[in-house]
């Protein structure tokens, strides 16, 4: 007889719409379990998983799915279409897809994530991210030695550099933004959800449009010459919901990885000392903040194929599973008693999960260690007495699940 515990064992966690900061809730989740029954938005019930061990084990376990048809509540008709996750499972890409489909998605993408082709950004990153902090002095300047690190360096930088390897316009990069950030939010109405991914959609299009008229040597146009090639290679609504996941991930993530970063150096100064003194470097601060402060906190979904035993809970066959890359990230058994603590010294034996782990491997993470570094090493060195405009409690945080971070990053450059 399976005595293994099943969600009903443990009082549902419901997920907070607002966001906020995760790290309080998920030391107490942990200390109950790796693996925890959660109430999405909507009263829908979910899963999520939490501990490190149990997370790399469900990431790359060959029974759980990311396509839909498995998300058993949507296919019973139970998930409303403005529901602020659905676009999460429903929206058609490598992110959504198994097997040989996924395999031919992301094989299509990864021409524009070859190392030799990350290496010549190098000099573009390099130069984006001077001109970004001219940028930063300028604004600072406007506001008595004040400015916003997050709207005038960490959006423009991994925003201008994806949008270039998409050959997405300057004029629609405010407008993604802004698109992007309400597709990801968690506390977002039905009516601005829906409205939000029909003005994505529509933005995208006249990408498309462009390209097609236009080819360049950007991805957006590769995608659109291999779709002509063999036209069941890429439909075009692969086609939009590549380009849709590229955007927001693209640049979301390593905003808010290159924010999380610049917050934790400047709220422990002896580790920032670490890397200035050249005992640690900069991409031992990028790994840290990815550990400790995952920009993700919980990715939608995964769905076992079949009844899913995980770390002894039951997952039930069918149900929208969370991946707690920010409870993982600071879990103690992985990660010992000081889990909760930022030292850019740390031994990483354990190999945090913040980019993912196993065939859905985040194919940018080389571009964001890259972007994000640079973006430090310049940043410190210029401004080497930078801190934080406000009480680092006081900053505002996301109102998503989905993203961590804050909303704004009030700094002085001293």
């Amino acid at each position: 007889m399976d005595t293994s515990p099943t969600s009903a064992d443990r009082t549902p966690h419901r997920m907070d719409p607002t966001g906020g900061c995760p790290h309080a809730a998920n030391a107490r989740l942990l200390a109950q379990g790796a693996v925890a029954p959660v109430v999405l938005p909507g009263d829908v019930q979910g899963m999520a998983v939490l501990g490190h061990d149990a997370l790399k084990e469900f990431l790359s376990h060959p029974e759980v799915a990311k396509d839909a048809r498995h998300f058993a509540a949507l296919q019973a008709g139970e998930i409303p279409e403005g529901w602020p996750l659905r676009t999460f499972a429903t929206v058609q890409g490598m992110t959504t897809a198994d097997g040989a489909d996924h395999k031919r998605l992301r094989s299509l993408m990864s021409r524009a994530f070859t190392p030799r082709r990350i290496e010549d950004l190098r000099p573009r990153i390099e130069k984006l991210t001077s001109d970004l902090l001219d940028d930063l002095a300028r604004a600072a300047e406007e506001g008595d030695g004040v400015a916003d690190l997050r709207t005038h360096f960490a959006l423009p930088l991994p925003m201008g550099v994806i949008c270039e390897l998409l050959g997405v316009d300057a004029e629609h990069h405010t407008t993604l933004h802004h698109l992007s950030n309400q597709i990801v939010a968690t506390d977002i109405s039905p009516e601005e959800s829906l409205a939000a991914n029909r003005r994505m959609i529509e933005v995208l299009g006249q990408v498309i449009a462009a390209r097609t008229q236009n080819p360049g040597d950007d991805l957006t146009s590769a995608l659109i010459a291999a779709r002509e090639e063999n036209g069941d290679r890429l439909s075009p609504p692969e086609l939009l919901g590549t380009l849709m996941l590229m955007i927001i991930a693209g640049h979301e993530t390593t905003l808010n990885l290159i924010t999380n970063a610049v917050r934790g150096l400047c709220t422990h100064r002896d580790q920032l000392e670490l890397i200035t003194s050249g005992r640690a470097t900069w991409a031992d601060a990028v790994e840290e903040t990815l550990r400790w402060d995952s920009p993700v906190s919980f990715f939608p979904f995964r769905y076992p194929t079949r009844d899913l035993t995980v770390d002894g809970t039951v997952i039930p066959q069918g149900t929208p599973v969370l991946a707690g890359y920010s409870a993982a990230g600071r879990d103690p058994e992985a990660y010992g008693p000081d889990a909760d603590l930022f030292r850019v010294d740390r031994d990483h034996g354990t190999r945090h999960l913040s980019l993912g782990h196993g065939a859905h491997f985040c194919l940018g993470a080389p571009l964001a260690r890259m972007e994000a570094t640079t973006a430090l090493t310049q940043l410190f060195t210029r401004f080497p007495d930078l801190d934080l405009a406000i009480p680092e409690p006081e900053l505002p945080r996301h109102s998503s699940f989905v993203g961590n971070s804050v909303h704004r990053l009030p700094v002085r450059l001293r």
